[in-house]
Protein backbone atom coordinates (compact mmCIF):
# COMPACT_ATOMS: atom_id res chain seq x y z
CA UNK A 1 0.00 0.00 0.00
CA UNK A 2 2.83 2.36 0.94
CA UNK A 3 4.61 1.55 -2.34
CA UNK A 4 1.50 2.41 -4.36
CA UNK A 5 1.13 5.72 -2.54
CA UNK A 6 4.75 6.63 -3.25
CA UNK A 7 4.38 5.65 -6.91
CA UNK A 8 1.24 7.75 -7.28
CA UNK A 9 2.98 10.68 -5.64
CA UNK A 10 5.96 10.25 -7.97
CA UNK A 11 3.75 10.06 -11.07
CA UNK A 12 1.87 13.15 -9.93
CA UNK A 13 5.17 14.98 -9.47
CA UNK A 14 6.36 14.00 -12.95
CA UNK A 15 3.04 15.05 -14.48
CA UNK A 16 3.17 18.41 -12.66
CA UNK A 17 6.76 18.98 -13.77
CA UNK A 18 5.88 18.28 -17.41
CA UNK A 19 2.82 20.50 -17.21
CA UNK A 20 4.88 23.34 -15.79
CA UNK A 21 7.53 22.91 -18.48
CA UNK A 22 4.93 22.83 -21.27
CA UNK A 23 3.17 25.94 -19.92
CA UNK A 24 6.40 27.91 -19.58
CA UNK A 25 7.39 26.97 -23.15
CA UNK A 26 4.07 28.22 -24.47
CA UNK A 27 4.52 31.46 -22.57
CA UNK A 28 8.08 31.85 -23.85
CA UNK A 29 9.54 31.56 -20.34
CA UNK A 30 11.48 28.32 -20.92
CA UNK A 31 13.80 26.94 -23.56
CA UNK A 32 12.68 24.03 -25.74
CA UNK A 33 14.84 21.32 -27.29
CA UNK A 34 14.22 21.43 -31.02
CA UNK A 35 14.23 18.34 -33.23
CA UNK A 36 16.41 18.33 -36.34
CA UNK A 37 14.94 19.38 -39.69
CA UNK A 38 14.86 15.83 -41.09
CA UNK A 39 12.91 14.63 -38.06
CA UNK A 40 10.43 17.49 -38.40
CA UNK A 41 9.94 16.62 -42.08
CA UNK A 42 9.23 13.01 -41.14
CA UNK A 43 6.62 14.17 -38.62
CA UNK A 44 4.94 16.46 -41.16
CA UNK A 45 4.92 13.67 -43.78
CA UNK A 46 3.38 11.23 -41.31
CA UNK A 47 0.65 13.71 -40.31
CA UNK A 48 -0.10 14.41 -43.99
CA UNK A 49 -0.32 10.67 -44.71
CA UNK A 50 -2.70 10.13 -41.81
CA UNK A 51 -4.99 13.04 -42.69
CA UNK A 52 -5.33 12.16 -46.38
CA UNK A 53 -5.71 8.44 -45.67
CA UNK A 54 -8.64 9.25 -43.40
CA UNK A 55 -10.30 11.44 -46.04
CA UNK A 56 -9.78 8.92 -48.85
CA UNK A 57 -11.06 6.09 -46.67
CA UNK A 58 -14.22 7.95 -45.63
CA UNK A 59 -15.04 9.12 -49.16
CA UNK A 60 -14.46 5.65 -50.62
CA UNK A 61 -16.88 4.29 -48.04
CA UNK A 62 -19.42 6.88 -49.19
CA UNK A 63 -18.81 5.88 -52.82
CA UNK A 64 -19.34 2.19 -52.11
CA UNK A 65 -22.23 2.69 -49.70
CA UNK A 66 -24.05 6.06 -50.14
CA UNK A 67 -26.59 5.21 -47.41
CA UNK A 68 -25.27 6.71 -44.12
CA UNK A 69 -27.49 4.46 -41.98
CA UNK A 70 -26.08 1.36 -43.68
CA UNK A 71 -22.53 2.65 -43.09
CA UNK A 72 -23.23 3.15 -39.39
CA UNK A 73 -24.70 -0.34 -39.18
CA UNK A 74 -21.62 -1.85 -40.87
CA UNK A 75 -19.36 0.13 -38.52
CA UNK A 76 -21.18 -1.20 -35.44
CA UNK A 77 -21.01 -4.78 -36.69
CA UNK A 78 -17.31 -4.36 -37.34
CA UNK A 79 -16.64 -2.95 -33.86
CA UNK A 80 -18.61 -5.81 -32.30
CA UNK A 81 -16.52 -8.23 -34.40
CA UNK A 82 -19.64 -9.69 -35.97
CA UNK A 83 -20.34 -10.57 -39.60
CA UNK A 84 -22.18 -7.88 -41.52
CA UNK A 85 -25.51 -9.29 -42.78
CA UNK A 86 -25.89 -9.64 -46.54
CA UNK A 87 -27.72 -6.66 -48.00
CA UNK A 88 -29.67 -6.61 -51.27
CA UNK A 89 -28.26 -4.09 -53.73
CA UNK A 90 -30.50 -1.48 -55.36
CA UNK A 91 -30.17 -3.21 -58.73
CA UNK A 92 -31.24 -6.55 -57.29
CA UNK A 93 -34.21 -4.94 -55.54
CA UNK A 94 -35.26 -3.23 -58.78
CA UNK A 95 -34.94 -6.55 -60.59
CA UNK A 96 -37.23 -8.16 -58.03
CA UNK A 97 -39.89 -5.46 -58.48
CA UNK A 98 -39.72 -5.70 -62.28
CA UNK A 99 -40.10 -9.48 -62.23
CA UNK A 100 -43.07 -9.31 -59.87
CA UNK A 101 -44.65 -6.60 -62.05
CA UNK A 102 -44.15 -8.75 -65.16
CA UNK A 103 -45.93 -11.65 -63.49
CA UNK A 104 -48.87 -9.39 -62.68
CA UNK A 105 -49.07 -7.80 -66.14
CA UNK A 106 -48.51 -11.12 -67.87
CA UNK A 107 -45.05 -12.45 -68.74
CA UNK A 108 -46.25 -13.16 -72.30
CA UNK A 109 -47.24 -9.56 -73.02
CA UNK A 110 -44.78 -7.18 -74.72
CA UNK A 111 -44.50 -5.09 -71.55
CA UNK A 112 -44.09 -8.18 -69.37
CA UNK A 113 -41.40 -9.64 -71.62
CA UNK A 114 -39.46 -6.37 -71.58
CA UNK A 115 -39.76 -6.06 -67.82
CA UNK A 116 -38.32 -9.55 -67.42
CA UNK A 117 -35.41 -8.79 -69.76
CA UNK A 118 -34.61 -5.46 -68.06
CA UNK A 119 -35.07 -6.99 -64.61
CA UNK A 120 -32.60 -9.78 -65.40
CA UNK A 121 -30.04 -7.21 -66.50
CA UNK A 122 -30.61 -5.19 -63.33
CA UNK A 123 -30.04 -8.35 -61.31
CA UNK A 124 -26.73 -8.94 -63.09
CA UNK A 125 -25.76 -5.30 -62.53
CA UNK A 126 -26.59 -5.64 -58.84
CA UNK A 127 -24.52 -8.82 -58.55
CA UNK A 128 -21.59 -7.09 -60.28
CA UNK A 129 -21.92 -4.16 -57.88
CA UNK A 130 -21.87 -6.51 -54.90
CA UNK A 131 -18.71 -8.18 -56.21
CA UNK A 132 -17.05 -4.81 -56.80
CA UNK A 133 -17.89 -3.57 -53.31
CA UNK A 134 -16.54 -6.77 -51.78
CA UNK A 135 -13.32 -6.59 -53.79
CA UNK A 136 -12.77 -2.88 -53.06
CA UNK A 137 -13.41 -3.43 -49.36
CA UNK A 138 -10.85 -6.21 -49.07
CA UNK A 139 -8.16 -4.85 -51.41
CA UNK A 140 -8.42 -1.12 -50.69
CA UNK A 141 -10.45 -0.13 -47.63
CA UNK A 142 -9.06 -2.78 -45.29
CA UNK A 143 -5.37 -1.84 -45.81
CA UNK A 144 -6.15 1.86 -45.27
CA UNK A 145 -8.13 1.05 -42.15
CA UNK A 146 -5.38 -1.25 -40.86
CA UNK A 147 -2.84 1.56 -41.20
CA UNK A 148 -4.99 4.03 -39.25
CA UNK A 149 -5.91 1.54 -36.53
CA UNK A 150 -2.53 -0.20 -36.33
CA UNK A 151 0.64 1.53 -37.52
CA UNK A 152 -0.65 5.05 -36.94
CA UNK A 153 -1.71 4.28 -33.36
CA UNK A 154 1.76 2.90 -32.67
CA UNK A 155 3.37 6.01 -34.18
CA UNK A 156 1.09 8.29 -32.14
CA UNK A 157 1.91 6.41 -28.93
CA UNK A 158 5.67 6.66 -29.49
CA UNK A 159 5.35 10.34 -30.40
CA UNK A 160 3.58 11.01 -27.09
CA UNK A 161 6.35 9.19 -25.24
CA UNK A 162 8.95 11.25 -27.13
CA UNK A 163 7.12 14.44 -26.20
CA UNK A 164 7.21 13.44 -22.52
CA UNK A 165 10.90 12.58 -22.76
CA UNK A 166 11.60 15.98 -24.28
CA UNK A 167 9.67 17.77 -21.54
CA UNK A 168 11.60 15.80 -18.89
CA UNK A 169 14.88 16.66 -20.62
CA UNK A 170 14.09 20.37 -20.78
CA UNK A 171 12.92 20.36 -17.15
CA UNK A 172 16.25 18.81 -16.11
CA UNK A 173 18.11 21.44 -18.14
CA UNK A 174 16.16 24.14 -16.34
CA UNK A 175 16.93 22.61 -12.92
CA UNK A 176 20.63 22.35 -13.75
CA UNK A 177 20.68 25.95 -14.86
CA UNK A 178 19.08 27.06 -11.58
CA UNK A 179 21.48 24.91 -9.54
CA UNK A 180 24.51 26.41 -11.26
CA UNK A 181 23.14 29.91 -10.70
CA UNK A 182 22.71 29.14 -7.00
CA UNK A 183 26.16 27.54 -6.82
CA UNK A 184 27.72 30.80 -7.93
CA UNK A 185 26.23 32.42 -4.83
CA UNK A 186 26.88 29.66 -2.28
CA UNK A 187 29.24 26.68 -2.38
CA UNK A 188 26.70 24.63 -0.38
CA UNK A 189 24.75 23.99 -3.62
CA UNK A 190 27.45 21.84 -5.26
CA UNK A 191 25.55 18.63 -4.39
CA UNK A 192 22.47 19.95 -6.14
CA UNK A 193 24.49 20.63 -9.29
CA UNK A 194 25.87 17.09 -9.34
CA UNK A 195 22.38 15.66 -8.84
CA UNK A 196 20.94 17.84 -11.61
CA UNK A 197 23.75 16.85 -13.99
CA UNK A 198 23.15 13.15 -13.27
CA UNK A 199 19.41 13.51 -13.95
CA UNK A 200 20.17 15.39 -17.13
CA UNK A 201 22.43 12.60 -18.42
CA UNK A 202 19.72 10.01 -17.71
CA UNK A 203 16.94 12.00 -19.36
CA UNK A 204 19.15 12.81 -22.35
CA UNK A 205 19.83 9.08 -22.87
CA UNK A 206 16.12 8.24 -22.62
CA UNK A 207 15.24 11.05 -25.02
CA UNK A 208 17.83 9.95 -27.60
CA UNK A 209 16.66 6.35 -27.41
CA UNK A 210 13.00 7.31 -27.83
CA UNK A 211 13.85 9.69 -30.70
CA UNK A 212 15.54 6.83 -32.58
CA UNK A 213 12.53 4.52 -32.06
CA UNK A 214 10.15 7.21 -33.29
CA UNK A 215 12.39 8.04 -36.25
CA UNK A 216 12.39 4.42 -37.43
CA UNK A 217 8.59 4.28 -37.24
CA UNK A 218 8.24 7.54 -39.17
CA UNK A 219 10.61 6.35 -41.88
CA UNK A 220 8.32 3.32 -42.28
CA UNK A 221 5.73 5.67 -43.80
CA UNK A 222 7.56 5.16 -47.12
CA UNK A 223 6.68 1.45 -46.99
CA UNK A 224 3.10 2.42 -46.19
CA UNK A 225 2.96 4.56 -49.36
CA UNK A 226 4.25 1.63 -51.44
CA UNK A 227 1.61 -0.68 -49.97
CA UNK A 228 -1.18 1.84 -50.51
CA UNK A 229 0.01 2.36 -54.09
CA UNK A 230 -0.40 -1.36 -54.78
CA UNK A 231 -3.85 -1.32 -53.16
CA UNK A 232 -4.81 1.67 -55.30
CA UNK A 233 -3.90 -0.24 -58.47
CA UNK A 234 -6.06 -3.17 -57.32
CA UNK A 235 -8.94 -0.80 -56.60
CA UNK A 236 -8.71 0.72 -60.09
CA UNK A 237 -8.57 -2.75 -61.65
CA UNK A 238 -11.67 -3.95 -59.81
CA UNK A 239 -13.52 -0.73 -60.69
CA UNK A 240 -12.52 -1.11 -64.35
CA UNK A 241 -13.79 -4.69 -64.42
CA UNK A 242 -17.04 -3.59 -62.78
CA UNK A 243 -17.76 -0.84 -65.31
CA UNK A 244 -16.75 -3.11 -68.21
CA UNK A 245 -19.25 -5.71 -66.99
CA UNK A 246 -21.97 -3.07 -66.64
CA UNK A 247 -21.27 -1.77 -70.13
CA UNK A 248 -21.46 -5.25 -71.64
CA UNK A 249 -24.66 -6.07 -69.75
CA UNK A 250 -26.31 -2.93 -71.09
CA UNK A 251 -25.11 -3.61 -74.63
CA UNK A 252 -26.59 -7.10 -74.46
CA UNK A 253 -29.85 -5.69 -73.11
CA UNK A 254 -30.00 -3.07 -75.85
CA UNK A 255 -29.61 -5.75 -78.52
CA UNK A 256 -32.29 -7.89 -76.92
CA UNK A 257 -34.68 -4.95 -76.76
CA UNK A 258 -33.89 -4.18 -80.40
CA UNK A 259 -35.50 -7.53 -81.23
CA UNK A 260 -38.66 -6.35 -79.48
CA UNK A 261 -38.92 -3.18 -81.59
CA UNK A 262 -42.01 -4.47 -83.35
CA UNK A 263 -43.85 -4.76 -80.04
CA UNK A 264 -43.89 -1.00 -79.52
CA UNK A 265 -46.08 -0.37 -82.57
CA UNK A 266 -49.13 -2.35 -83.66
CA UNK A 267 -48.95 -4.97 -80.86
CA UNK A 268 -50.74 -3.08 -78.15
CA UNK A 269 -53.67 -4.69 -76.36
CA UNK A 270 -56.82 -4.26 -78.49
CA UNK A 271 -58.80 -3.30 -75.39
CA UNK A 272 -56.80 -0.11 -74.96
CA UNK A 273 -56.11 1.38 -78.41
CA UNK A 274 -53.67 4.25 -78.53
CA UNK A 275 -54.73 7.57 -80.03
CA UNK A 276 -53.03 8.31 -83.34
CA UNK A 277 -50.70 11.31 -83.20
CA UNK A 278 -52.04 14.35 -84.99
CA UNK A 279 -48.77 15.29 -86.67
CA UNK A 280 -45.31 13.91 -87.44
CA UNK A 281 -43.85 16.10 -84.68
CA UNK A 282 -46.22 14.58 -82.11
CA UNK A 283 -45.40 11.11 -83.39
CA UNK A 284 -41.69 11.75 -82.97
CA UNK A 285 -42.24 12.88 -79.40
CA UNK A 286 -44.57 9.99 -78.55
CA UNK A 287 -42.89 6.92 -79.98
CA UNK A 288 -39.69 5.67 -78.30
CA UNK A 289 -36.49 5.89 -80.28
CA UNK A 290 -35.55 2.42 -81.47
CA UNK A 291 -32.12 1.93 -83.06
CA UNK A 292 -32.43 0.94 -86.68
CA UNK A 293 -30.82 -2.29 -87.82
CA UNK A 294 -29.01 -1.87 -91.13
CA UNK A 295 -29.98 -4.22 -93.92
CA UNK A 296 -27.04 -6.47 -94.71
CA UNK A 297 -26.92 -7.67 -98.29
CA UNK A 298 -26.56 -11.31 -99.13
CA UNK A 299 -22.89 -12.23 -99.38
CA UNK A 300 -21.75 -14.91 -101.77
CA UNK A 301 -20.30 -17.91 -99.97
CA UNK A 302 -21.72 -16.88 -96.58
CA UNK A 303 -24.89 -18.54 -95.25
CA UNK A 304 -27.92 -16.26 -95.25
CA UNK A 305 -28.38 -16.87 -91.53
CA UNK A 306 -25.09 -15.08 -90.79
CA UNK A 307 -25.79 -12.18 -93.12
CA UNK A 308 -29.18 -11.72 -91.49
CA UNK A 309 -27.59 -11.59 -88.04
CA UNK A 310 -28.86 -15.04 -87.00
CA UNK A 311 -26.12 -17.60 -86.52
CA UNK A 312 -26.60 -21.30 -87.08
CA UNK A 313 -23.39 -22.86 -85.67
CA UNK A 314 -23.78 -25.93 -87.86
CA UNK A 315 -23.63 -23.82 -91.03
CA UNK A 316 -20.57 -21.74 -90.07
CA UNK A 317 -17.11 -22.79 -91.20
CA UNK A 318 -13.91 -21.00 -90.13
CA UNK A 319 -12.13 -19.01 -92.84
CA UNK A 320 -8.94 -20.35 -94.36
CA UNK A 321 -7.01 -17.57 -92.63
CA UNK A 322 -7.76 -14.94 -90.02
CA UNK A 323 -8.40 -17.13 -86.97
CA UNK A 324 -6.87 -15.98 -83.68
CA UNK A 325 -6.49 -17.21 -80.13
CA UNK A 326 -8.22 -15.28 -77.38
CA UNK A 327 -8.23 -15.42 -73.60
CA UNK A 328 -11.59 -15.00 -71.88
CA UNK A 329 -11.60 -12.14 -69.34
CA UNK A 330 -14.95 -12.79 -67.62
CA UNK A 331 -17.58 -15.48 -67.38
CA UNK A 332 -20.34 -15.07 -69.97
CA UNK A 333 -23.70 -16.82 -69.98
CA UNK A 334 -25.05 -17.53 -73.46
CA UNK A 335 -28.36 -15.78 -74.11
CA UNK A 336 -29.51 -18.40 -76.66
CA UNK A 337 -28.32 -21.36 -78.72
CA UNK A 338 -26.46 -19.15 -81.21
CA UNK A 339 -24.03 -17.92 -78.53
CA UNK A 340 -21.16 -19.69 -76.82
CA UNK A 341 -20.95 -19.64 -73.00
CA UNK A 342 -17.53 -18.57 -71.69
CA UNK A 343 -15.47 -19.19 -68.58
CA UNK A 344 -12.88 -16.70 -67.34
CA UNK A 345 -9.23 -17.46 -68.26
CA UNK A 346 -10.03 -20.18 -70.81
CA UNK A 347 -8.50 -20.07 -74.32
CA UNK A 348 -10.70 -20.20 -77.42
CA UNK A 349 -10.29 -19.72 -81.18
CA UNK A 350 -12.11 -16.74 -82.67
CA UNK A 351 -12.70 -15.30 -86.12
CA UNK A 352 -15.02 -12.88 -87.87
CA UNK A 353 -17.31 -13.36 -90.87
CA UNK A 354 -18.42 -10.75 -93.43
CA UNK A 355 -21.58 -8.96 -92.39
CA UNK A 356 -21.22 -9.73 -88.68
CA UNK A 357 -21.75 -7.16 -85.95
CA UNK A 358 -18.24 -5.80 -85.11
CA UNK A 359 -18.99 -6.24 -81.38
CA UNK A 360 -19.19 -10.01 -81.85
CA UNK A 361 -16.92 -12.81 -83.10
CA UNK A 362 -17.38 -16.49 -83.81
CA UNK A 363 -15.79 -18.53 -81.01
CA UNK A 364 -14.81 -22.19 -81.08
CA UNK A 365 -14.01 -24.50 -78.20
CA UNK A 366 -13.50 -28.08 -79.39
CA UNK A 367 -16.71 -29.10 -81.16
CA UNK A 368 -18.64 -26.15 -79.70
CA UNK A 369 -19.01 -22.86 -81.53
CA UNK A 370 -21.15 -19.75 -81.30
CA UNK A 371 -21.14 -15.96 -81.11
CA UNK A 372 -19.04 -14.36 -78.35
CA UNK A 373 -18.85 -10.67 -77.29
CA UNK A 374 -15.54 -8.97 -78.12
CA UNK A 375 -15.45 -7.05 -74.81
CA UNK A 376 -15.18 -10.33 -72.90
CA UNK A 377 -11.99 -11.32 -74.75
CA UNK A 378 -8.30 -10.49 -74.82
CA UNK A 379 -7.19 -11.14 -78.39
CA UNK A 380 -3.73 -12.69 -78.62
CA UNK A 381 -1.34 -12.29 -81.52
Amino acid sequence: MEFNVKKLASDAGVFFSRAMQFTEEKLGQAEKTELDAHFENLLARADCTKNWTEKILRQTEVLLQPNPSARVEEFLYEKLDRKVPSRVTNGELLAQYMTEAANDFGPGTPYGKTLIKVGETQRRLGAAEREFIHSASINFLTPLRNFLEGDWRTISKERRILQNRRLDLDACKARLKKAKAAEAKAALWSDEVEKAEHELRLTQTEFDRQAEVTRLLLEGISSTHVNHLRCLHEFVESQTNYYAQCYQFMLDLQKQLGGFSGTFVGNADSTSPAAAPSSPAVAAATLPAVPTIPVVPTIVGVPNTVAEGVLNPNEVKPPASGTRKARVLYDYEAADSTELALLADEMITVYSLPGMDPDWLIGERGNQKGKVPVTYLELLS
